[in-house]
């Protein structure tokens, strides 16, 4: 009986090595760096709220929040940048940026406070691929420095 059973563990074990191996799940790639966090700074991430410190990296989905006394810098891979000021959130909803052919796209949702936007690399090919989203109103990003600001 020992031997059917050390035989059976044995071609169990032998046909689990012998699948197909998983490949393993990509880690998300960073799509920005936090260049300045101050006082209450996070970045929320899967429901997960962060501190934000300097060369944390964004993420494509990541929420910026600031509390009373923050402010949150950030630059993207195509050079945009945004800094939000005291009481902001503000989401990424989508980005991408291919750097050969300087095209993609910046989606961006804020809720509430104030955000500074300097486009970047993604206007040069495509002026309006960035679009900040507020409750009232869609901007398009032809190439610019502005500021908007939600109230609560």
């Amino acid at each position: 009986m020992k031997s059917k059973a050390g035989l059976f563990r044995f071609a169990i074990a032998i046909a689990l090595l012998s699948l197909p191996s998983l490949p393993a799940a990509a880690a998300p790639t960073a799509i920005g760096k936090v260049k300045v966090a101050t006082g209450q700074a996070f970045l929320v991430r899967g429901g997960a709220r962060l501190p934000a410190k300097v060369n944390d990296a964004v993420l494509e989905h990541d929420q910026i929040e600031t509390g009373a006394d923050g402010s949150v810098g950030v630059t993207f891979t195509d050079n945009t940048s945004f800094s939000s000021g005291p009481n902001t959130q503000v989401a990424i909803d989508n980005y991408f940026f291919d750097p050969a052919n300087l095209k993609g796209k910046l989606l961006a949702q804020l809720k509430r406070g104030t955000l500074m936007v300097r486009s970047g690399d993604l206007t040069k090919q495509q002026p309006g691929a960035i679009q900040v989203k507020t409750p009232r109103t869609v901007l398009g990003v032809r190439g610019t420095t502005f500021v908007v600001s939600v109230d609560e």
